[in-house]
């Protein structure tokens, strides 16, 4: 019987990478570099085994959503439309970017996750190919309803759980020794968005995971009124299924791609030394006729890869709406929902965003509040791109209606 290689998980650990390996008693870290590696293609030797790379949480958008079915064939297609209303179409030439994880369903409404990685770049890869690929907040599985926190590469990750499952997970670009008042602003206002959406996060306790012992949690817990404990991160676990995201077929392609560029440049310097050769030596044309033409025939072959390069700027253009921030639906929203005015009551029903137009539809008590939202929109810095129309709100029986609608001013050169 053949030996089983034994498992190497490549996972991110609080300031550098660390290498865990397969034990009796499950993952062990390895002894680490004298030099910590900031990114996978910085460690120069990984033990033999079966590599699996866990991408950090910043290298990723997560993507909760619910759907009215529990027909799993439905999956995909629901969280690609789900995706690309928010503006991230992944580019269909990178492979595997997209994978699906459910977390409760039912025949009447069914809670999924949706996990779209960003492109990886060469030095995001480890020299070694992977046989597997995840992603870090799935490594660390808390049981129950909860919210976890750890410093992953220097900088603040939190992530939500429901029913032991991940439900969502949030890098930021915070560094502070402990959780402070920004990272908890982040964490309110992820919790305001899945709220939104219908999926009600509400974590029953929350974990600090730090090596530091001196690591406070009391802003973190008097803020969100949680009890939160402090400890050491736990060794990860291997996910079972692991997930379905497989990047590796982008670097095989480049490699194909830029392997084809060297031939066709190859053909090309053939072409040129020949025709010269001709000019030179008039009497051999007839032997390069046929030399010509064959070479003419690779030339059309090669150009639908002039065509697929076009096409794939063309998808990682359309991108851009999901990586500028100012593009960004949820950044959008966001600054919509710091312009409602403190303890008015008033509130959205419906919020159409995109990066062009946004369409508001809500109620509030008393028009003033209607009226003070208004203004705040037409201030705010942060939405100054876009010229808002604003008509009165209309009384019914629930208070003051209003619709409110946007779009981007357009610069006459």
């Amino acid at each position: 019987m053949a030996k089983s290689s034994p498992t190497i998980a490549l996972i991110p650990g609080e300031i550098s990478w660390e290498i865990w390996t397969q034990g009796a008693t499950g993952l062990q870290l390895a002894p680490q570099d004298a030099t910590p590696a900031q990114r996978p293609s910085e460690i120069e030797k990984l033990p033999a085994g079966d590599l699996i790379l866990f991408f950090p949480a910043k290298a990723l958008t997560a993507l909760p959503l619910q759907v009215h079915t529990a027909d799993a064939s439905l999956f995909p297609d629901l969280a690609a439309t789900h995706s690309e209303r928010l503006g991230l179409r992944p580019d269909p030439f990178a492979g595997q970017l997209v994978d699906i994880f459910p977390i409760l369903v039912n025949s009447e409404k069914s809670t999924l996750l949706s996990i779209v990685l960003r492109t990886p770049q060469t030095e995001d890869l480890p020299k070694k190919s992977p046989k597997a690929f995840d992603i870090s907040p799935r490594a660390f599985p808390i049981k129950g309803n909860a919210l976890t926190l750890w410093r992953e590469l220097g900088s603040w990750v939190f992530a939500l759980h429901q029913q032991g499952k991940l439900l969502y997970c949030q890098a930021t670009s915070i560094s502070s020794p402990s959780p402070d008042a920004a990272l908890i602003r982040e964490i309110r206002i992820a919790i305001a968005q899945l709220s939104m959406q219908g999926i009600e996060a509400a974590p029953a306790k929350a974990i600090v995971w730090s090596s530091d012992p001196e690591t406070q949690t009391i802003l973190l817990s008097q803020s969100l009124s949680l009890q939160t404990d402090l400890a050491a991160r736990p060794a990860p676990i291997l996910p079972d299924p692991l997930s379905k995201l497989l990047p590796a077929d982008v670097r095989a392609a480049r490699r194909a791609a830029r392997k084809r560029q060297n031939i066709i440049a190859v053909s090309a310097a053939i072409v040129f030394l020949f025709l010269g050769t001709i000019g030179y030596l008039g009497y051999q044309l007839w032997q390069t006729h046929s030399l010509t033409e064959k070479l003419i025939a690779r030339s059309n072959a090669a150009a639908p890869e002039g065509e697929a390069y076009a096409l794939h700027i063309s998808k990682w253009d359309e991108l851009q709406n999901g990586i500028d921030l100012n593009q960004n639906t949820v950044d959008i929203l966001s600054r919509v929902a710091r312009s409602i005015p403190p303890n008015s009551g008033l509130r959205l029903r419906t919020a159409d965003i995109s990066a062009n137009e946004i369409r508001l539809i809500g109620e509030a008590p008393q028009p003033q509040a209607v009226n003070q939202f208004s203004k705040n929109l037409a201030q705010n810095n942060d939405l100054a791109t876009f010229t808002w129309q604003t008509p009165e709100p209309k009384q019914s029986t629930r208070g003051w209606e209003f619709t409110f609608s946007a779009s981007t001013v357009t610069v006459t050169p």
